[in-house]
């Protein structure tokens, strides 16, 4: 997923793109998406995406109205990884982490990553225990250390942060 559509802009079928990763380059370079939204998925061919002052605009064949335009609202922008936005340095796709082991620093299995989310701070990384409950803990290198999707982990450093309720 790289971006959500928002609301319409103009009067010919435009709607605002929110992208979730902050780069937009990615996205300028669409030609086809699929869109999810409600359970359902459907697949647009882009005419056009424009900056449009601080609005990134998206343009989709057979969206020509702002009532067209509003009714994909929320919908999901997703794309295959080829379109995605390039990672940089200890940046990860979520996809990748969801379901690695989170280990001690001794290797012990603590539980797994079920999902990633933004917090008011920065990003939180929901951790599925082996009882099943759910913890927090913030994406930070005071929490964790080494985190290698390749090898299907992530160190958590601090024991104690699963100790406590969601």
């Amino acid at each position: 997923m790289v971006g959500l559509l928002g609301a319409p802009f103009g009067l010919e079928g435009c709607i605002k793109v929110r992208s979730l990763s902050g780069e937009t380059a990615h996205i300028v370079r669409l030609r086809r998406v699929l869109l999810r939204r409600d359970g359902g998925e459907r697949f647009f061919e882009v005419e056009g995406v424009d900056k449009k002052g601080e609005s990134l605009v998206i343009k989709l064949k057979g969206v020509d109205s702002p009532e067209a335009a509003r009714s994909l609202k929320g919908a999901e922008i997703v794309t295959g990884r080829e379109n995605a936005a390039p990672l940089g340095p200890e940046e990860y796709y979520i996809g990748d982490l969801q379901g690695i082991a989170v280990v001690s620093q001794d290797g012990e299995v603590l539980g797994r990553v079920a999902d990633v989310l933004e917090g008011g701070g920065g990003e939180l990384v929901e951790v599925r225990l082996p009882s099943g409950e759910l913890r927090l803990v913030p994406f930070r290198k005071e929490f964790f250390g080494d985190v290698s999707p390749e090898q299907g982990r992530a160190v958590l450093l601090c024991r104690w942060i699963l100790e406590g309720g969601v």
